[in-house]
């Protein structure tokens, strides 16, 4: 199964989302994206449909933003 992947930019808002997607998905079924350490990653997000983070893209390609920490503007700086 292609695993869920979880985009944050490390706020409280985001680190919070991302202890409970890891205790609801599993730590095996979702892969972390970090853009302070993976700038590299943003243009993927947004080619996916991330509009704000914390979200999290579903295997099937659904955008699910949870709560709201930053636009992606802010994101990009």
């Amino acid at each position: 199964m292609k695993k869920s992947v979880f985009y944050h930019a490390g706020c409280p808002v985001c680190l919070s989302a991302e202890h409970e997607i890891l205790e609801l998905v599993g730590k095996d079924n979702v892969e972390i994206v970090h853009f302070g350490t993976s700038k590299s990653r943003i243009p993927e997000a947004e080619k996916a449909g991330v509009k704000s983070v914390p979200a999290l893209v579903t295997p099937t390609g659904n955008v699910l933003h949870i709560n709201f920490g930053a636009s992606m503007a802010d994101v990009k700086g």
